[in-house]
């Protein structure tokens, strides 16, 4: 039996398109897509409350996209859903019998549905049907009743909007292309959108701080409508933008209104206990909560849009929206504050167990628990990576607020990490002593993995250790880490890359030079992705390492290296390798590229002044006084090493110094000086001391005794490449003060075979005045980096392009003694820029493209 329409009682606002608010952001592309969704057969709008979903639809209808009847009913869960679908289509225009169920609810019988599809069939244009707060009704009967008007008329077009999806087959209209949908995220406002909503309530921003907004509200319309209604009234809306929470009254009771008080008081307490997580898995959420449902619970509240969504498609890694978040949490903190950091202990417990180590001692600093915290980083071998990155990485910054006090020897430890990490050695130091006396005293629990920890920071902090001492700690670290559990090595590769280095920079303190080269070249090797801040500090001290033992190509690949990975990590400030610089500097002052080695040097002078790193200040110190050496600033260059002594350099840099010292002395002629510092080394006197005695001997006379030591050492086995290089460059000097030229040539010949492989040059520019004589009578340039002059009758002189003038004649012969434009410019009492005008002139009217190649065309055109 069918009644009429006006035996029930219907609300005329149910069939009314909302008025657009005052502040109203039209939103085209949405009201696009809202169109393009109507020309299938279902669009769908699910967002979170508030989040625009009814203002965008009455803002589409308003804007009348299409000459089609339209019907608008809001419907509630206590609606007489057919009855108001019914009267809906007829007040749009649809001409329906007034005829309706017997009995008014949210299931229709056939009849009555055959025949509404009968007539929105029968109509000439389609039937666009936008049903808001769908998420509202009851059961699956109404959706199981407009399932089939859409499977039996072709021109429905159901529009519906609602919290979370409706109860109707979408996968079946989505297959066949007929559900357009938007969502959450497609309704979260864009920059533009919030400037303009900002601007219609008088509240000016700048982007930065309108940037901030946005971000904290995740676009969500409400709450910047609300946020914007808050600044209204301030004075100073910047500075109240950072303080705006989810706590704020305004927002705090709309979320109490549309949220809260729909859940069931089970839920509301799970939402509560679960808000101390930023993201959470369903495990994670059952270990906090104790709620063995929680995936359940998560998937409910996820699809009904309870400000909780998945982090990335397909994610069962869920988190809250950041205002909702903000308000649970202010309640947990009002309600129950003790059981706020039983939360965070329960949720730090869980993630260490898991392998998630930063979060899991991020909730334990956030319940207070320093002891557990730092105990959670020994027990899991994470220490080095606070060795490696010190407080500025994630992990690092985590212990900011570390209080001092804290006698547990694991906080300790930790902090003696972090302390290393930041450049701060001394206060490692004792931090190190301070945990070792913790440890005498109330041992540890963290077993193993703290005993590790503290060898590692023993090696790393090794200063003027005996090697024996090294070759002692280095096997029992290893020892440890052998046994370490093979799962939080695989989380922590860069342990064993560590310990090799730690090793490497011990034997380089030590004054093992080749040991430390094969240890940091390992610990290159081993370094992996995320750990590059080690593999740039390895490469600058191999670089150094190698430039000592004067192997230039090598020192100058590891150099670069270290300055290439540095500037692709964005290192900046104290962490430039400004070694990797000096190194640079060496080699180019080692070939003789002064104008290179200058620039390097002026690069690395900022990175190593004192205070910074011993190993980069000592070698800058020691590049800077050979510098200044060629170009004959004596004086200076004594000044330089003996100011810039670096007691904390490693033993082979220290030797350095103090060698170049000795060889300014006895050049300066102050022979008592040198033989002063030299007495301290024993009698049974290494190479790079030998030969210095030997200049001494020579210099003071006793060329017999000179020449028998510098033999001794010329003749060595695994002589340093520099160190062999100045042996037979003294033997060529003894060699000519006795007027032997044939020895001075062979002897000379000897140090340009050792010196040619990585261009060694300023050592013979130094001893080039004293073998003058010999080298006159002989090609004295080609071990100078010359090239041979053409051979063959096939070769023609070379022709000039116009003669050179007088001063560029003066400025060839000073490019043919290889001296450096300073030099040249010195002599001729002319600027260094004046120099280079002339030498560009020089190579321009020889045809030369370097300077070798005009010095050669030089001579064969007899004008030297």
């Amino acid at each position: 039996m069918l009644e009429t329409f006006a035996d029930n009682a219907i609300l005329a606002s149910k069939f009314a398109v909302p008025a657009a608010p005052p502040f109203m952001v039209e939103r085209p592309a949405l009201r696009d897509r809202v169109t393009e969704g109507v020309h299938g057969s279902v669009t769908l709008v699910t967002a979170v409350a508030g989040g625009g979903k009814t203002q965008l639809l009455a803002s589409w209808v308003r804007s009348r996209p299409v000459d089609w009847p339209i019907a608008w009913i809001t419907v509630e869960s206590d609606d007489a859903f057919w009855v108001y679908l019914v009267e809906g289509l007829r007040r749009a225009g649809v001409r329906v019998p007034e005829l309706v169920p017997v009995t008014p609810g949210m299931g229709a019988g056939r009849a009555l549905l055959t025949r509404l599809a009968g007539i929105v069939a029968a109509q000439p244009t389609p039937v666009v049907l936008i049903l808001d707060g769908v998420s509202q009704l009851p059961g699956d009967r109404w959706a199981d009743g407009l399932e089939f008007l859409l499977e039996h008329t072709a021109n429905l077009r159901v529009v519906l909007a609602g919290r979370w999806d409706p109860p109707l087959p979408l996968h079946r209209y989505r297959l066949a292309g007929q559900l357009r949908e938007i969502r959450t995220a497609d309704l979260a406002f864009t920059d533009a959108e919030t400037a303009h909503l900002l601007d219609l309530h008088g509240v000016p921003l700048d982007a930065a701080h309108r940037r901030a907004l946005l971000t904290h509200t995740e676009g969500w319309a409400a709450g910047i409508r609300l946020c914007a209604c808050a600044l209204q009234s301030s004075e100073n809306a910047e500075d109240l933008v950072a303080t705006i929470s989810g706590d704020d009254s305004t927002i705090a009771e709309y979320f109490l209104a549309e949220v809260l008080r729909i859940q069931a008081p089970e839920v509301r307490r799970f939402l509560l206990e679960t808000s101390v997580l930023d993201t959470f898995t369903p495990g994670l959420a059952t270990a906090v909560t104790s709620r063995f449902d929680a995936s359940q619970l998560l998937a409910e509240l996820t699809r009904e849009n309870a400000f909780i969504q998945p982090v990335g498609e397909g994610s069962h890694v869920y988190r809250y929206h950041r205002l909702f978040a903000e308000l649970l949490q202010a309640q947990l903190a009002w309600t129950e504050p003790d059981l706020v950091a039983e939360l965070h202990q329960r949720a730090a417990v869980w993630l260490a167990d898991h392998g998630r180590l930063e979060e899991a001692v991020d909730h334990a600093v956030r319940a207070g628990d320093w002891s557990t915290a730092a105990t959670m980083v020994i027990e899991d071998y994470a220490v080095g990576r606070l060795v490696i990155e010190g407080g500025a990485g994630r992990l690092g910054r985590l212990f900011a607020g570390l209080p001092q006090h804290l006698a547990h020897a694991e906080t300790v430890v930790v902090r003696a990490a972090i302390a290393y990490g930041d450049g701060d050695h001394l206060g490692a130091a004792d931090q190190l002593r301070y945990a070792g006396q913790l440890l005498s005293v109330h041992g540890s629990e963290c077993g193993d993995g703290i005993t590790l920890a503290c060898f590692l920071l023993r090696i790393l902090l090794m200063r003027g250790a005996d090697p024996d001492r090294v070759d002692e700690l280095v096997p029992v670290a290893k020892t440890f880490l052998s046994v370490a559990p093979a799962g939080r090595l695989a989380r922590h590769p860069e342990l064993p890359a560590l310990l090799r280095a730690a090793e490497g920079m011990a034997h380089s303190d030590a004054g093992a030079v080749d040991r430390a080269v094969e240890a940091l070249a390992e610990a290159v090797a081993l370094t992996p992705v995320g750990s590059e801040s080690l593999k740039v500090d390895c490469l600058r001290q191999l670089a150094l390492l190698e430039a000592h033992r004067g192997r230039l190509s090598r020192a100058e690949t590891f150099a670069q290296q270290g300055l290439d990975l540095a500037a692709q990590c964005g290192l900046t400030g104290a962490r430039w390798p400004g070694g990797a610089e000096v190194a640079l500097a060496w080699v180019a002052l080692e070939r003789y590229d002064v104008e290179a080695a200058d620039r390097h040097l002026r690069a690395a002078q900022p990175l190593c002044g004192p205070g910074g790193d011993p190993l980069s200040a000592a070698a800058y110190t020691l590049v800077k006084a050979r510098r200044l050496q060629t170009r004959g600033e004596q004086r200076s260059a004594l000044s330089t090493l003996t100011t810039g002594t670096v007691p904390a350099a490693p033993a082979w840099l220290r030797s350095a110094l103090v060698l170049g010292h000795c060889r300014l002395l006895i050049g300066s002629g102050h022979l008592t000086e040198a033989a002063v510092i030299l007495s301290p080394y024993p009698a049974a006197r290494p190479p790079e001391v030998a030969i210095v005695d030997a200049a001494l001997l020579h210099a003071r006379g006793d060329a017999v005794r000179a020449h028998e030591v510098a033999r001794t050492v010329a003749d060595g086995v695994r002589v340093p490449v520099p160190v062999a290089i100045e042996a037979w460059l003294l033997l060529a000097v003894l060699a000519a003060d006795a007027d032997d030229a044939p020895a001075a040539r062979e002897a000379l010949r000897r140090a340009m075979r050792v010196a040619a492989p990585d261009g060694h040059r300023r050592p013979m520019h130094q001893v080039r005045s004293q073998l003058r004589r010999v080298l006159r009578a002989d090609d004295q340039y080609r071990w100078l980096g010359a090239e041979p002059p053409a051979e063959g009758p096939a070769a023609a002189p070379p022709a000039m392009v116009e003669p050179l003038s007088r001063r560029e004649l003066d400025v060839l012969r000073g490019m043919a003694e290889m001296l450096p434009t300073e030099e040249i410019a010195a002599r001729m009492y002319v600027s260094v820029n004046t120099v280079k005008t002339h030498v560009r002139s020089i190579l321009r009217k020889l045809s030369a493209a370097r300077r070798n190649e005009a010095v050669r065309r030089a001579r064969q055109l007899n004008l030297l």
